[in-house]
């Protein structure tokens, strides 16, 4: 069964041009109307919330309606297929593609992935005492191109029921947890993914179940901190950072969304092996980031400019 990760979230909303505005300022590209791209072509769908190409929304009115997981091959269509539809309605596309709700209702769509071939240059970086990591004479700051997201990273879920919920991906769709917040909840990734983690849940009451936040892997931190300044300069709330995790080790930047749910540049998650050990640890703010910055106005030493003669 080899899921990837998230290709796509559809939202239903109630302000087309409020998300339009936001999405397209975040970097991402609209390559048709509604469907907004990362580089390596995972994104966000919007669609106005009475669109009847949209699932009903969950009784607590959050946005998402739809998260859309990438697969390698046909195969893994037709076993995800097989074993939801033991003991739920499951519904199949023209492409293959396979339609289900999981067990608290959040509507699923499996699909071939959306995912395909790009080109990004690492973030290269010195380190004393070892070989130049750039070219020498090259600096490592790039303002201008490599602000755009690559591809959709993760999305975290408010849920009610963290037990339920984990079986279901994890005996079900075959996810792995990779590390746990005890009293909070598991970080989960698929087989066909290397990244930390694809999928968050947070034990919460039901009237808050729905989509907490989503995020885009960037090229690094440099290219994150780039991302995050600009939007704060258009004048977008940040929700949580900068800063830096410590499970996924990922660095973090989240911006508040038209969406209803916060929206995350992440850069230098940690990537998993077989020899992955999961870890356990008390939620905490401790434990919830290794550090967190606070972002201010740009500034220079020497005092204000001299007044203009």
């Amino acid at each position: 069964m080899r899921i990837i990760g998230p290709d796509e979230l559809h939202f239903g909303v109630d302000d087309m041009e409020a998300c339009r505005g936001f999405l397209k300022d975040f970097g991402l590209t609209e390559s048709e109307p509604g469907v907004f791209e990362a580089k390596v072509g995972t994104c966000f769908v919007i669609k106005d919330m009475a669109d009847a190409d949209l699932p009903p929304a969950l009784p607590t009115g959050n946005k998402l309606r739809r998260t859309v997981y990438g697969v390698e091959d046909a195969a893994s269509l037709d076993e995800i297929a097989a074993e939801l539809s033991r003991d739920r309605e499951v519904t199949r596309g023209e492409n293959g593609s396979v339609e289900a709700v999981d067990d608290l209702g959040f509507a699923l769509r499996f699909q071939i992935t959306r995912r395909h071939a790009f080109e990004v240059e690492p973030e290269l970086v010195n380190t004393p005492g070892v070989a130049a990591g750039r070219p020498a004479n090259k600096h490592g700051i790039n303002l201008e191109a490599e602000t755009l997201p690559l591809t959709l990273s993760h999305v975290v879920y408010f849920v009610p029921d963290i037990p339920k919920m984990e079986a279901f991906y994890v005996e079900r769709l075959k996810f792995r947890v990779v590390d746990r917040f005890k009293g909070m909840g598991p970080f989960l990734t698929p087989l066909a993914s290397t990244d930390h983690h694809t999928l968050f849940l947070i034990q919460t009451p039901e009237y808050m179940k729905g989509i907490e936040h989503a995020a885009f892997h960037m090229q690094g931190p440099t290219s994150l901190m780039l991302a995050g300044n600009k939007m704060r300069n258009k004048g977008y709330e940040t929700f949580w950072g900068p800063g830096r995790h410590q499970f996924g080790s990922n660095w973090f930047w989240y911006f508040k969304s038209p969406m209803g749910c916060a929206v995350e540049y992440d850069a230098d998650m940690d990537r998993l092996d077989e020899a992955w050990l999961p870890r356990e640890l008390p939620a905490s703010a401790e434990v919830a980031q290794a550090f967190l910055l606070q972002a201010i106005d740009k500034w220079a030493p020497g005092g204000p400019p001299p007044e203009a003669e």
